[in-house]
């Protein structure tokens, strides 16, 4: 399934209007927001193509609405910030959103890496993805769990996103998410995020994650601090605890130089996602750019 995928995702690469340099570049252009609507968000750390000529002039001028607010965070305990980054020109209301987790040392300002939020507008605006949109928190550097310290961002994302959402009259009904995605240890926290949804009898449609921070050895976790110790990652190690997972589909996207490639390739061995994708490149926001078309195009496959 994994080769069929990659030849596949090799042809639309090479069709697609994704891949096309017009696009990115009107992508990345209408990434510039407005004024009153936070534009920093890039990071540090169809199943036929239409036509380019068809869908091209629709895409000028995109503009994601990237709205930034406070909200106080019981679980961690502070207050946090809460990014929503939505595509513009359709109703938001009970719109389909997906958490997007950022990695070690980033923010909700800072989780929508290789311009994921500009591509998303442009599927929806040229009618490639059903619309749906992104939200982002603070989650710390704890890969997304309680460290011991009571700060519990799993929690949060579990037990507060659902009322922030619903009372901006987003997501599903309840404002529960249909989806998350994550990057490096965003990716990790994607993971145990599908997980305990899948315990509470409410799994998400589908997991996207963008080089996973899926170690082989405690000697280089422990240097994260991000585990009280090797039994406490054992126990959320995605790669330990594959079937407790659930049923969604899982994306998974690495680039061959990333510090994190042989837990994934070791991932996608086991678990045989829907998509295990190995391409040329590294740990930077350059490869990440070259893969959030697809993510996003994965992800639409599954709003409904």
């Amino acid at each position: 399934m994994v080769e069929d995928y990659r030849a596949a995702a090799r042809r639309f690469s090479r069709r697609s209007l994704f891949a096309t340099t017009g696009l990115i570049g009107l992508a990345a252009t209408g990434a510039a927001v407005a004024a009153g609507v936070n534009a920093a968000v890039d990071a540090e750390d169809t199943k036929r193509s239409p036509n380019v000529d068809q869908i091209r002039p629709a895409a000028v001028g995109i503009n994601p609405v990237i709205r930034t607010e406070r909200v106080y965070s019981q679980a961690r305990g502070r207050e946090v910030d809460l990014v929503t980054i939505l595509p513009p020109g359709v109703p938001t209301e009970n719109l389909p959103m997906s958490l997007l987790l950022h990695g070690l040392h980033g923010t909700a300002r800072t989780a929508a890496v290789g311009n994921i939020s500009g591509i998303l507008a442009a599927a929806v605006a040229s009618r490639l993805s059903p619309a749906f949109g992104f939200v982002a928190l603070d989650g710390g550097d704890n890969y997304w769990h309680d460290h011991g310290t009571g700060d519990d961002p799993m929690s949060m994302l579990l037990n507060e996103v659902p009322g922030w959402l619903a009372q901006r009259r987003l997501g599903a009904p309840g404002g529960m998410p249909f989806a998350v995605a994550g990057t490096s240890m965003g990716g990790f926290g994607a993971f145990v995020y599908a997980r305990r949804r899948f315990e509470q009898g409410r799994p998400v449609n589908a997991v996207a994650t963008m080089s996973p921070g899926l170690l082989t050895s405690w000697t280089e976790m422990a240097k994260r601090k991000a585990f009280l110790d090797a039994d406490q990652w054992a126990a959320l190690d995605p790669l330990r605890n594959l079937d407790k997972l659930g049923p969604a589909p899982i994306g998974l996207w690495c680039g061959d130089r990333d510090r994190f490639i042989e837990g994934c390739r070791k991932f996608i061995a086991a678990a045989k996602p829907e998509v295990g994708l190995i391409t040329p490149g590294a740990h930077t926001d350059e490869y990440w750019s070259t893969v959030t078309p697809d993510v996003v195009r994965f992800l639409s496959r599954h709003v409904g």
